[in-house]
């Protein structure tokens, strides 16, 4: 039903156009056939008139009862429905398959890191909106590291998680979700593959239009296994 309420609210005028030249049509036939059925004389003649008649009488009902039920949708009842019901929720491809492992050849692109100490950053994060709470920005990691935050924004649409190297520029998305999450689990980063260093991860959320809010980043190490 609610293609159909996008689709009477998005054609409105296409769909009065069409109905205004069907009921012309209809009325017109309707005019002949019943000038038609007055002046036959002959009883074949008048049975088909009274044919022709009821048939453009049915087509003329019809088009009458869709112009009101159109107009009844359009001015009543449409306005009464929440924004959310013509608001098409955006959902990636990569939603079918929200946690993963980095493919080789996108490990090909993390190179090892300084072993210096390792600075801790976080940008753009709103608490309980868009945020990650676990890892804390400047924590080692290894293995698979469960993260925990926010992805909760008003009219939500989807989230995703990407991973870079600490500055670097080429992210690679390793989780996703089309649900709203509140101090929950995002996904699962599995940092095994990944060369011992400093990397970034950030969340991104998106509203159901598909405008994506800025995003949260925090810096993390990947520790050597153990």
């Amino acid at each position: 039903m609610t293609a159909f309420y996008r689709f009477a609210r998005s054609y409105e005028a296409i769909i009065y156009i069409a109905l205004a030249l069907g009921g012309l049509f209809a009325f017109r036939w309707l005019w002949q056939s019943w000038r038609e059925r007055r002046t036959a004389v002959y009883r074949m003649e008048r049975e088909f008139a009274a044919q022709r008649f009821m048939q453009s009488a049915a087509l003329a009902a019809l088009i009458t009862v869709l112009f009101c039920a159109e107009f009844f949708l359009a001015t009543f009842f449409l306005p009464g429905l929440p924004a959310s019901t013509f608001s098409v929720t955006l959902t990636p491809d990569f939603l079918s398959t929200p946690t993963g492992t980095l493919s080789p050849e996108m490990m090909t692109q993390f190179a090892a890191q300084p072993s210096g100490a390792l600075i801790p950053q976080t940008v753009g994060c709103a608490p309980s909106q868009i945020e990650i709470t676990s890892p804390q920005s400047g924590d080692d990691v290894r293995g698979v590291v469960e993260l925990i935050g926010s992805a909760n924004i008003p009219n939500f649409g989807f989230y995703k998680l990407d991973t870079a190297l600490q500055g670097g520029s080429n992210w690679a998305i390793f989780s996703a979700g089309s649900a709203p999450v509140k101090n929950g689990s995002l996904g699962k980063w599995d940092a095994t593959p990944l060369t011992p260093g400093d990397y970034q991860l950030r969340l991104t959320v998106s509203d159901n239009q598909g405008q994506s809010l800025p995003s949260c980043v925090i810096s993390v190490r990947v520790a050597p296994p153990q």
